[in-house]
């Protein structure tokens, strides 16, 4: 499929929007970004294990998940080669364009889709249209289904473009676990990128609006804590047993039950409880998944000490022991202000755009602080660029939709702005 027009980014989008996959089971995925790339021609393309760094990946599935995803994406066509350099969940890839003398530049997209049943009504365009969700139960309600045809759309456009320099594009996996970007982040590609853009659609920016830079990325740990208790008879024997549960549910109250803080914005959610197996047993295990954010990563760092030991607290006080293991992470970031102002520029001369803003707070957080942080300790800049699209429903909802006009709007700002980068701005 040659990128050259609209109904061919539209077309591309809808194959990645049928097949979602979440993270680190990105195998079709994967597969079908390699292919574009091959198309496309880039001097260098690396994939899987390539890209990611060892032992930093976080929210990993079980063997036996990734093995059924593994195995579904092949039945879905996803090519051997790639499937062999994906197996085990190392997802991902990175393209690399060669133009001589110049900045490198990279741009972050992410790849990875949510478990959420996709609406099927008539309201609803990919039912009507039928590109809805062929994988029930997971979906791409966030746009990283756009996000994937953006960095091929630049990918494509900037093989012919008037560039000085080098041009790097990761496509990261497991976004939505925040377990994706440290891996890539620490992989080695990123050491030598002077500068990085990322991007993201909607945020509840309309069709035609750019945001040349977004901050306010709440650092973020996703923690799983196993509490274990001693079973016993809940009435024959009850002084036997030390109970998970009590453990836990007394771990829930004590996050909860974390100050707040004076320095910033602070987040604590216990989402996921669950333990034990019958009304008669004493419960033995028992586990918390939760979160904890942060207006910075020194705040955030405050809260996950705190909530360590709310965790271990509970666990001693009942007679249990917890192992917490961290399962998702990444730091805040801001945007550079001269790369700002170069989008913002870039951005007022692009086709389709009605309506630029200089920043913008996301509120929420994204791994892709971790690509950005790392190439700004190295004396690089990154910026974080809002591609609007009037979507409607809430990101991570049923009927999360893209507009695709937004898709060349994306596209275009972003290689405006390579171009310049190229040019010495």
């Amino acid at each position: 499929m040659s990128l050259t027009s609209e109904t061919a980014l539209a077309e591309l989008r809808r194959d990645f929007h049928r097949y979602p996959e979440p993270a680190w089971r990105e195998f079709y995925t994967t597969s079908r970004i390699v292919d574009e790339i091959e198309q496309i021609g880039v001097d260098d393309l690396y994939v899987g294990r390539e890209v990611l760094a060892d032992g930093e990946r976080m929210g990993v599935p079980d063997d036996g998940e990734l093995a059924a995803w593994h195995e579904r994406a092949r039945e879905a066509g996803a090519r051997e080669d790639v499937l062999d350099k994906t197996e085990g969940g190392y997802t991902g890839a990175v393209a690399v364009l060669e133009r001589g003398e110049g900045p490198t530049v990279g741009l972050r997209v992410d790849i990875d889709a949510l478990p959420q049943r996709e609406a099927d009504d008539a309201e609803h365009t990919p039912a009507v249209e039928g590109f809805r969700s062929e994988v029930e139960g997971h979906m791409h309600a966030c746009g990283h289904d756009a996000h994937a045809t953006i960095g091929l759309g630049v990918l494509r456009q900037m093989k012919t473009a008037d560039f000085s320099g080098t041009l790097k594009v990761f496509f990261q996996p497991a976004e939505e676990v925040v377990g994706g970007g440290k891996a890539m982040a620490e992989s080695g590609h990123l050491d030598d990128v002077d500068e990085l853009l990322a991007c993201h659609v909607g945020l509840d920016h309309p069709t035609g609006e750019v945001v040349a830079g977004i901050d306010g990325f709440l650092a973020v740990s996703h923690i799983h804590a196993e509490f274990t208790g001693h079973p016993g008879h809940a009435g024959a024997r009850p002084e036997e047993g030390n109970n998970a549960v009590q453990a836990m549910a007394s771990a829930v109250q004590g996050l909860y039950g974390i100050p707040r803080h004076s320095d910033g914005a602070t987040r604590v959610n216990a989402g996921r409880v669950e333990g034990g197996t019958a009304t008669n047993i004493i419960p033995e295990s028992a586990r918390i998944e939760a979160e904890v954010r942060g207006e910075t990563t020194e705040l955030k760092e405050s809260m996950l000490d705190r909530a360590r030991d709310a965790l271990e607290g509970a666990a001693t006080q009942y007679g249990c022991t917890v192992d917490t293991e961290l399962i998702g992470d990444a730091p805040s970031a801001t945007s550079d202000e001269g790369l700002v102002d170069l989008v913002h520029e870039v951005a007022g001369g692009v086709t389709g755009v009605d309506s630029r803003l200089r920043r913008d707070t996301l509120g929420g957080s994204e791994d892709a602080t971790y690509l950005m942080q790392h190439v700004q300790d190295q004396g690089g800049r990154a910026c974080y660029v809002g591609v609007g699209t009037s979507h409607p429903g809430g990101h991570h909802t049923a009927t999360f939709d893209v507009e695709e006009a937004s898709i060349p709007v994306g596209i275009d700002t972003l290689v405006g702005t390579i171009e310049r980068l190229g040019a010495g701005d």
